[in-house]
């Protein structure tokens, strides 16, 4: 691993290196997309293999979330202070071996801890994919680089739920987590022999490590407070790990005001308009989460599916999002953010209404199931790329990589914990999840929720985000383009769109 770091103009995105960087990169965070489209459309046949309770379900998709969301700031800082290449392939390894333990996994308890090492490994690798772009290409080729990064992504985004039906009805559900293997050894051999390294010279400081501990364990309290409720424990177990957690939480928050170099910058949510952003972010992103976790669920389960059909039966929201997030966000551009966020969680919410009709009764997709998905796929559309710039605008220039870090951050937190919550709140616990007429009742429950929780996000940026479009001279920050909206707004936003380009050691930063 000795490649020399690219020369200081950058590489061209024509030229060899460039192509491979980009092979890299793309191949790297497809195989984390992979994973998190597959194991949700596996769940019914995983817990039929290994015997496993509604609850041990949860744990296998928030054991990821869990280590993901409370390590992916600090994997990003990681890669900037000792080499980006050098930290992706740690990741891409670390992965591939997490993904082996899963596909080997003899009982749930294997599982999930193996969950939670991938969602280790995701947190190196993904800052780290779109950080190879980034660092790499001359400027003048770099917004062209990271839209291939992100229509490439979305492929693999649309790849994901046919990839993963095929496994699951064909060899088996290990083989949604052992497909990662071949896949990281490629992607290690690329980067290796083709990808030059790169580093933040200028970064310095001591590591947030206690931050990012206290954060996991304050969602890890949370979360088990949570999915242990559903299983109607004593009350003494479910009350002491949420105030462990709660605790955690508020020690967090301690620790990153003392800090010199914080994980979390609070100052960031001094701006209001960012932090209303966050809030919108959290509901919309709980809302898609909680549909993910469930409707495969229930086309398998209730409606009879096979998990190729019920992979399938989501693909039109992928495909929309490839084809219109972009238009959708050069909309925003021209008549603000205000309008594309409000309608579109308000779209969206009517897809989820749409989607109760998916019942045991369910006779055909075309009728039932599709206009559905194409209403959730359309209201998507519309809010996912204004999300993200109205983000990185609400902050300074020099924070408008923290500020996409906790945007994604906030997204993954919203995942982790309606996959806890959910459940709970619609009374389906232990086994109930193969009974037909038990999923068929949550699930009509939950979208109601979900639908709620969009209705919510309409009128929050209703409400606090300003009408009008968002310029680059009125803005704080960057006002981002929606390339990365493609690749990354159906699980969470993009990671580091916005990172503001530093000018060559010796050159003055050119005015805004």
């Amino acid at each position: 691993m000795s490649n020399p770091e690219p020369p200081a103009e950058g590489v061209r995105l024509s030229s060899a290196t460039g192509r491979w960087v980009l092979a890299c990169s793309v191949l790297g965070s497809g195989m984390a997309m992979l994973d998190g489209t597959i194991v949700n459309i596996a769940l019914p046949r995983i817990g039929e293999g290994l015997g496993a309770t509604l609850a041990a379900l949860q744990w296998t998709v928030n054991g990821y979330l869990l280590t993901l969301a409370g390590l992916i700031l600090l994997g990003g800082g990681l890669g900037d202070r000792y080499g980006r290449r050098k930290v992706f392939v740690i990741g891409v390894v670390w992965f591939a071996l997490a993904s082996a333990l899963c596909g080997a996994a003899p009982n749930s308890g294997v599982l999930i801890a193996a969950r939670a090492l991938q969602g280790v490994g995701g947190a190196l690798l993904t800052p780290g994919s779109l950080a190879l772009v980034q660092s790499t290409y001359r400027p003048q080729d770099r917004a062209k680089a990271v839209g291939a990064w992100s229509g490439l992504g979305g492929v693999a985004g649309a790849i994901g739920p046919f990839l993963g039906g095929y496994l699951v009805d064909g060899p088996g559900w290990r083989w949604i987590f052992l497909i990662n293997l071949p896949l990281a050894a490629v992607v290690v051999a690329i980067a290796v022999r083709h990808v030059p390294e790169s580093r933040d010279r200028t970064a310095s400081g001591s590591f947030d490590i206690l931050g990012a501990v206290l954060a996991a364990l304050c969602l890890a309290g949370v979360t088990y407070a949570l999915i242990s409720a559903s299983g109607h424990p004593s009350p003494v177990a479910v009350a002491v790990p949420a105030a462990a957690g709660l605790a955690c939480g508020w020690a967090f928050l301690r620790t990153e005001r003392r800090r010199p170099s914080p994980m979390l910058p609070l100052s960031v949510f001094s701006s209001k308009l960012f932090t209303s952003m966050n809030l919108v972010t959290l509901c919309l992103y709980a809302a898609i989460g909680g549909v993910f976790f469930v409707l495969p669920v229930q086309l398998q389960i209730a409606a009879g599916y096979s998990a190729l059909r019920a992979g399938l039966a989501t693909l039109p929201v992928t495909v929309l999002m490839l084809l219109l997030s972009a238009p959708a966000g050069a909309l925003a551009q021209r008549i603000g953010p205000r309008w594309p966020l409000t309608v579109g969680p308000l779209v969206t919410a009517c897809g989820l209404l749409l989607l109760t009709r998916v019942s045991p009764d369910t006779s055909s997709y075309v009728v039932d199931v599709l206009p559905a998905v194409v209403v959730q796929g359309l209201g998507m559309c519309l809010f996912v790329a204004p999300l993200t710039a109205t983000v990185l605008a609400s902050v300074e220039v020099d924070h408008a990589g923290v500020a996409s870090g906790v945007n994604n951050a906030a997204a993954r937190v919203a995942q982790l914990l309606i996959v806890a919550a959910l459940p709970l709140a619609v009374g389906l616990s232990d086994h109930a999840y193969r009974s037909p007429h038990a999923v068929n009742s949550a699930f009509g429950k939950a979208m109601l929720i979900c639908a709620g929780l969009c209705a919510v996000a309409a009128l929050l940026a209703a409400v606090l985000v300003p009408s009008g479009a968002l310029r680059e001279d009125e803005a704080k920050g960057p006002v981002a383009q929606p390339q990365c909206a493609p690749h990354c707004g159906v699980l969470a936003p993009p990671v580091e769109p916005g990172r503001p380009e530093r000018p060559p050691p010796g050159q003055p930063e050119q005015p805004a």
